[in-house]
């Protein structure tokens, strides 16, 4: 299998402390990537890794199945051929559109650059605007432009560093999608840095979760939502809630819901304490007797559903979806069922069974 990114135990050092700590992952050719996690968690700084900015005190980064760094070697960073979109786009005021992505073109022929150029910019739309200046263009546009350049060149992989934080929240969502069939279409590989999930799963195949420069996971989107490595990444991802429960026997726990039955990790005994993810969807409100009762909290319109939060007697807080048909008023008590088709747990360290 062909990567064109491998990281092996990849470490950064500001001072005496390790902001980045033995990250490995691998992303495969013609991929997108996502680096995502809260502010201060090491993402960025991994990112200026790869693309050369930053030494690595431990293990190493290759591009395309050359070390481009390790500890006895570091390649500068237009030697590596890594493209890069900023967050506020830098383009350049002074340069056309067309000049601004013909800019990276050194060493091409007049007629390839002009063909390239061209190409690109019918590949984001704006053939009408070559002649414009960034001042000219929304910001949708400018950012397809800040991609277009980055991408002329062709480079061994494009990274882009938070490329939506400048932009209202309904235009990063529909650009995220844009942007990721534009790298599609171009077999372009990258790797984003974001701590927007929405933005994570709209573009990305792989996304790595991290917090205080640890990678907890690297894996797809419906992986790290259904079957998160952590508590982090289970709490980080999605909506949901932990509860403490305990192992009942071989096929049973018993939960603030009460005993639940599903299959568990061999070699759990009975009496074990360990910990539950419940998801939103997990739980649906239902007008059969017997159910579970608990005590809406508070409610949040989305449209199409609401977002319940619940409250069982007991005092511990959930969230369910429900239909926006179905409305219910904070304070009203609600009948719910458990629709759960994997117990997803947790060992009391936060690692998941």
């Amino acid at each position: 299998m062909s990567y064109r990114l491998e990281l092996n135990e990849a470490t950064v050092t500001f001072g005496a402390t390790d902001v980045v700590q033995r990250v490995s992952l691998q992303l495969r050719e013609g991929d997108i990537g996502c680096l995502l996690g809260p502010s201060g968690c090491g993402k960025t700084t991994l990112l200026r890794a790869i693309a050369g900015f930053e030494p690595l005190r431990q293990g190493r980064i290759a591009l395309h199945g050359k070390v481009v760094c390790d500890t006895q070697r570091m390649i500068a960073p237009e030697r590596r051929r890594v493209g890069m979109v900023f967050q506020d786009f830098a383009l350049f005021p002074h340069l056309t559109v067309a000049g601004n992505i013909g800019f990276g073109l050194r060493g091409w022929t007049a007629a390839e650059k002009q063909s390239r150029i061209a190409d690109l910019l019918t590949l984001v739309g704006l053939s009408d605007s070559a002649g414009k200046h960034p001042h000219q263009l929304s910001g949708g546009q400018q950012q397809r432009i800040a991609l277009a350049r980055a991408m002329a060149p062709r480079p061994e992989i494009l990274l882009l560093d938070e490329p939506f934080s400048a932009l209202d929240p309904e235009l990063r969502g529909q650009l995220a999608s844009e942007v990721r069939s534009l790298l599609k279409q171009d077999g372009i590989t990258a790797i984003l840095v974001t701590h927007d999930q929405t933005e994570a799963f709209a573009m990305a195949d792989q996304i790595g979760v991290m917090s205080q420069g640890k990678l907890h996971q690297w894996d797809s989107g419906y992986n790290l939502y259904h079957h998160p490595a952590t508590t982090f990444v289970a709490d980080f991802v999605g909506r949901g809630a932990l509860f403490a429960i305990q192992v009942a026997d071989r096929n049973s726990i018993d939960t603030p819901f009460g005993r639940l039955s599903g299959k568990l990790p061999d070699g759990i005994e009975t009496g074990t304490a360990l910990q539950l993810l419940i998801r939103p969807d997990d739980i649906h409100l239902t007008t059969k007797e017997g159910s579970i009762s608990a005590r809406i909290s508070e409610r949040l319109f989305q449209g199409a559903e609401y977002l319940y939060t619940l409250q069982l007697a007991s005092g511990h807080h959930f969230q369910c979806l429900a239909p926006s048909h179905q409305q219910h008023t904070p304070g009203d008590t609600v009948s719910l069922k458990l629709d759960i088709q994997d117990l997803v747990l947790f060992s009391n360290d936060g690692r998941a069974l």
